[in-house]
């Protein structure tokens, strides 16, 4: 996987849209106005994506290259590290699972603007 494909994998989702709101170099994805994937356009491609805090602590244990998330609450936030250890398909499921955390959260009234179950 290349950032490429993943940014059309973010922006393929319902509701999602890009905006750089910290600086010139980090791209972020929300759904609904709400962060769920950040990743930096310089220097060594990482992921920012929220994940449930107990699937957390595993990922981090079994994966080298998912750590906590710099710049952002450990417990919700991992960092993925795109060093190439990492099969493309899981990275895609944490993206899937970091967009459903944040889908489930929001209020009806937006939920059915994204005709999500």
């Amino acid at each position: 996987m290349n950032i490429e494909e993943f940014i059309e994998y973010c922006l393929s989702k319902p509701g999602v849209t890009e905006e750089f709101p910290f600086d010139e170099t980090t791209l972020v994805f929300k759904v609904m106005g709400k962060m769920f994937a950040l990743t930096n356009l310089k220097g060594d491609w990482s992921l920012s994506l929220k994940c449930d805090p107990e699937r957390a602590i595993e990922l981090r244990e079994t994966y080298p290259a998912i750590q906590p998330a710099y710049h952002m609450n450990k417990t919700h936030w991992n960092s993925v590290y795109m060093d190439g250890s990492l099969p493309a398909k899981l990275v895609l499921e944490l993206v899937d699972h970091s967009y459903r955390l944040v889908v489930d959260k929001l209020p009806l009234k937006l939920k059915t603007h994204l005709d999500y179950p």
